[in-house]
């Protein structure tokens, strides 16, 4: 079996669900045909997520054109440094890259700012922190485009969508002190139970991936449990986190049926209950 084979279609679920964040532009096939093959395993709604501005342009473009599409439009927190001070190293693995200051992020953020204007824009994000490439030096240059994007989500009403990788304090602390907004969402919740005890009691929602059904994943699988069903998201963030069997093979939206079920494991509940719920919490974490 080739690691670049798509995986099997699952069998169908009962009840229509959302793709809370996925990347079509970064998948094999059309738009299409990628909404053809999930609505045949009853995924009939996807947030498609912008990284950057292109990207952002695509996504609102993209929902434009498909009523089951609804856009998320970002600067995703590695690229904030790689606006600000460039990419002489290759440390993005995004290709070397002339570093433009910071007028150049404001420059990049007033793009954000006019397309999450738009109604078929749902979302501001993936916006937040990454520790995890990211030097100190391009932290200041993350923590000041994501104070950007919570202003952004505030003025235009929209959900905060936030990518948080290895930092986990700060982007509490920094949401705390900012003030969130009324819909936030954790995109691929990466926390543990009790940092899941404290995004409930912010009334923030949590949205679960394909790594959860990983083995090494406990962790996520015990955030889960805690976490209170109205706040619980399903997402693929494909084409990456491909749930297990197929880890490592390309993910996609129809394969939200896999992860789904590993969660109703988890949660132990019945998977047209967890559906329901998730469907439900989907369209008012993104108000459509």
């Amino acid at each position: 079996m080739s690691r670049s084979e798509a995986p099997p279609l699952p069998e169908p679920l009962r009840v229509p669900v959302a793709d809370s964040h996925t990347h079509l532009d970064m998948q094999d096939g059309t738009v299409e045909e990628g909404l053809a093959r999930a609505a045949a395993v009853n995924v009939t709604t996807v947030v498609q997520v912008g990284c950057d501005v292109k990207g952002s342009h695509w996504a609102a473009e993209t929902a434009a054109a498909h009523p089951n599409v609804h856009a998320a439009v970002a600067l995703h927190p590695n690229e904030a440094p790689r606006i600000v001070l460039g990419d002489p190293d290759g440390w993005s693995r995004q290709g070397a890259r002339e570093g433009g200051g910071t007028a150049a992020l404001h420059e990049a953020l007033a793009e954000i700012d006019a397309l999450a204007a738009l109604p078929h824009v749902r979302g501001v994000g993936e916006t937040g922190l990454d520790y995890f490439r990211t030097g100190p030096e391009g932290m200041a240059a993350q923590e000041e485009s994501f104070r950007a994007h919570i202003e952004i989500a505030k003025r235009h009403g929209k959900a905060l969508v936030i990518h948080d990788r290895e930092a986990h304090a700060d982007v509490l602390r920094i949401l705390a002190d900012a003030g969130a907004p009324e819909r936030t969402v954790f995109h691929c919740y990466s926390g543990d139970a009790d940092m899941a005890r404290v995004c409930a009691e912010a009334g923030y929602f949590m949205s679960f991936a394909g790594n959860m059904t990983f083995k090494n994943a406990q962790p996520l699988r015990d955030a889960l449990a805690v976490a209170p069903l109205e706040l619980v998201l399903v997402e693929t963030d494909a084409p990456f986190l491909t749930p297990a069997p197929y880890r490592g093979r390309p993910n996609a939206p129809y394969l939200i049926p896999v992860t789904l079920r590993a969660m109703a494991a988890v949660k132990g509940l019945d998977e047209d209950v967890l559906a329901e719920a998730i469907a439900d919490n989907t369209a008012r974490a993104f108000d459509y």
